[in-house]
């Protein structure tokens, strides 16, 4: 590939890529706090209240730069596959 060729790229797939992650590790560190993850991901989508979602590891911080709605669709998508 020439450096002049224009690379293209989906920034959708970019985006649930990143998103997949960050679910990825609030699960990992909600578990390492000692929470349910599953129970405090759903309280947070349905409510919006972040208060379920521990600050450990910037965790809180990360989800709530992220649509709740984005959340449910990228985890919809997932299952789905």
């Amino acid at each position: 590939m020439k450096s002049e060729d224009t690379l293209m790229f989906d920034v959708n797939e970019v985006n649930e890529t990143l998103i997949r992650t960050t679910l990825e590790d609030a699960v990992e560190a909600l578990t390492e706090r000692g929470y349910n993850p599953i129970n405090q991901l759903v309280g947070y989508i349905i409510s919006g209240d972040l208060g379920y979602i521990s600050s450990y590891k910037e965790t809180r911080n990360r989800l709530s730069k992220i649509d709740r709605s984005t959340l449910v669709e990228v985890i919809l998508k997932e299952y789905l596959k």
